[in-house]
């Protein structure tokens, strides 16, 4: 054996005495993975991280080039952010684990449930799991060394200082407070809040070990200026959760976390939503009655404008303005931040509908239905917006002149009737004859989802009950009187009309709803004027959904459908019956008889209805007045008008054979109205 030779063999052993693996090294497995090329260079930079991989326990968390290209910030000292001394796989995660990092800031761990499976965060960092828990073993001196790598989409963000002599990497919330101003947080600054913390001797609740999330509103929050004297104690409380440590990524929209200001007397929760790319906080207060009056119930909305700034007890979010604070009107709320949730929809008004805003402003009471940034963003939307008085007329009937909380909506809505004939039928809005209906649908771990809807749209309501001193706000996913869905889909998902959609059903009687081609005009009963005939009539009714009568439900239906080149709205019904006369219509049985009037129906009888109603269309059939309960739901290619009974005859149902003529009688809608004048 040559010199050069037993050199070689001599220089392997001792390196096979320090330092051996039974599979690829950590240095290997990321050397040779292209997609950490940029997190290597770091990590051959760095003397302490090159000797923590050859020499220790270690979790190195990964961040790929794509999370580098999207970071902004400085890399100096990152690496060690990255690593901790303790090997961790992704099961054995606790709720944090300290890096090596000076000050050993520690790395918090978040897990949930996502579409996937289970999804594993470290502070707003995904783990990548299916690329993530290699492992290798390093044997040094002796001593057996497991090393973990897992790959993370976020680079690791400490908090740092923008002066190089005071370098701080592990403040608590007090100590990031007290010393804001060398921190690299930005422009933000954040000296009104932290004085108010010391005025109010509120600096332990910031400084208490354990798990927090702590919203500091900035500076720009406090105007005007009596603002800063309304953030108390209590209010101070209500910027803190105790217990979690919610970075914004892994935490679900809407979701309401108690704060420290979750009291007796006063309930304050914080929940979390994203649109776009931004990040929004809502604080929700419930005082009980008469128990604090410095605190108003409803909903304070402020954007996170700084997020995820960790810290040794949890994470700060520097946020827009201060929680709980309701010192502005509805105007104030919409004009307040562009970009902000409904700020497109403030756009509209102030380009098509100053006088709206006017009024809106003058207004002690009002209910602002306010469509999302997306929802104005839709096409059909934006075609609407050309025509000027349509969109004053869209804009009105997004507005009631009165305070309309959630609870009061979901006490009175028309999923929880319990007489139905003698429920509202709606609240009338800014707009002429236009009236609002609302729904609740209770979901399986009790949360409520409601509804309201406008001009035949449904919108949802996705954040609700946002305080102003003269109104609610409530946000909403769609923009009213813009319809998107032709007769048949809203048939289909409109909870009133259940077994209308149902018998139609049969013999394929709702496909031709679906044709965009045509123009309809159709008289829905719904379900209530079903079950009145079912109660009144239970034979026949049974008849009416049994499948071997589908031939005579087909041709009732047929009745209250009409085909025209046009839709007819009950204003221009009500014009074609002037004078009191009657006119024909051609529905696809043949001419429909009808006349329409106006019925003063102040409605006396249910002293909860959300607002009384004065007059409601009521057309007459067969010598039988009906209420129309829904006027003008519109919808892509024609009309629905919601109807308070059936147009039937006595020869509309017969049994064959040995079985005598079944029928409803004319005096059905009679007893159905009847009932509900009662």
């Amino acid at each position: 054996m040559t010199t050069m030779a037993r050199l070689i063999v001599a220089v392997f052993v001792t390196l096979a005495a320090t330092r051996t693996t039974a599979t690829e090294t950590m240095d290997a497995k990321i050397r040779d993975d292209s997609d950490l090329s940029q997190f290597y260079q770091l990590l051959e930079a760095s003397q302490v991280a090159n000797t923590t991989l050859t020499y220790r326990h270690v979790t190195v968390f990964a961040p790929t080039n794509r999370a580098f290209q999207k970071h902004n910030g400085t890399t100096k000292n990152l690496v060690l952010y990255h690593m901790s001394n303790f090997p961790k796989t992704i099961e054995n995660l606790g709720d944090s684990i300290s890096s090596e990092l000076e000050g050993n800031p520690p790395l918090w761990v978040t897990r949930k449930t996502g579409t996937q499976g289970e999804e594993v965060y470290i502070n707003n960092a995904k783990i990548l799991t299916e690329r993530s828990n290699f492992q290798s073993k390093v044997s040094v001196g002796g001593d057996v060394k497991t090393q973990v790598l897992h790959i993370i989409n976020e680079v690791l963000e400490p908090v740092r200082s923008n002066s190089p002599e005071i370098p701080i990497y592990n403040p608590n919330a007090f100590e990031f407070l007290n010393q804001s101003e060398i921190l690299d947080i930005g422009a933000h600054r954040v000296r009104t809040f932290r004085q108010r913390v010391t005025n109010m001797n509120k600096a332990d609740v910031f400084k208490a070990d354990g798990r927090y999330t702590f919203l500091i509103p900035v500076e720009e929050g406090f105007k005007p200026a009596p603002r800063p004297e309304k953030v108390d104690h209590v209010v101070i409380d209500g910027h803190v959760i105790p217990n979690h440590v919610l970075f914004t990524a892994p935490t679900p929209d809407n979701v309401p976390y108690q704060t420290l200001a979750f009291t007796d007397n006063c309930k304050v929760t914080v929940s979390f939503s994203k649109e776009n790319d931004k990040v929004f906080v809502k604080s929700n207060t419930v005082v009980a009655p008469g128990s604090d009056v410095k605190h108003p119930t409803g909903v304070v909305m402020a954007e996170i404008v700084k997020a995820n700034i960790p810290v040794r007890n949890g994470v700060v979010h520097l946020i827009q303005r201060p929680l709980m604070v309701v010192d502005t009107t509805v105007k104030d709320f919409l004009e307040e931040k562009e970009d902000g949730p409904v700020y497109k929809f403030y756009e509209t008004i102030r380009d098509f509908g100053e006088e709206i805003m006017s009024t809106m402003s003058h207004l002690r009471d009002v209910t602002l239905f306010a469509p999302s940034n997306a929802a104005l963003a839709e096409p059909g939307v934006q075609k609407i917006l050309q025509d000027k008085q349509r969109v004053k007329e869209i804009l009105n009937l997004h507005y009631v002149k009165e305070r309309l909380p959630l609870d009061k909506i979901t006490n009175k809505s028309v999923s929880q009737k319990s007489s139905p004939g003698k429920s509202h039928v709606g609240v009338s809005t800014a707009a002429n004859r236009k009236k609002l209906y609302f729904n609740v649908v209770q979901g399986p771990s009790g949360n409520q989802t409601v509804t309201v809807e406008g001009g035949g749209v449904n919108a949802t309501v996705v954040t609700a009950n946002i305080a102003a001193t003269n109104g609610i706000i409530h946000i909403i996913d769609r923009v009213l009187g813009v319809p998107y869905t032709n007769v048949l889909e809203k048939l289909m998902t409109d909870p009133m009309l259940n077994s209308t959609y149902f018998l139609g059903q049969r013999r394929e009687f709702n496909e031709q709803l679906n044709d965009t081609t045509k123009r309809f005009t159709y008289f829905a009963p719904r379900d209530y004027a079903w079950n009145v005939a079912a109660v009144s009539y239970p034979s026949t009714s049974k008849k009416l959904f049994m499948p071997e009568f589908s031939y005579h439900t087909k041709q009732i239906l047929e009745r209250h459908l009409v085909v025209a080149s046009e839709p007819y709205s009950m204003a221009k019904l009500k014009e074609m019956s002037q004078n009191d006369t009657a006119f024909s219509l051609p529905s696809v049985r043949g001419n429909l008889k009808l006349r329409v009037r106006e019925h003063n129906e102040n409605d006396k009888h249910d002293e909860n209805a959300i607002r009384p109603e004065t007059f409601v269309y009521q057309i007459e059939w067969e010598g039988n007045w009906i209420r129309v309960f829904r006027p003008d739901v519109e919808c892509t290619n024609g009309i629905i008008h919601v109807i308070d009974g059936v147009f039937l005859k006595d020869s509309d149902v017969r049994v064959t054979g040995t079985a005598s003529v079944v029928s409803l009688a004319p005096h059905l809608i009679m007893i159905l109205i009847a009932k509900w004048l009662l």
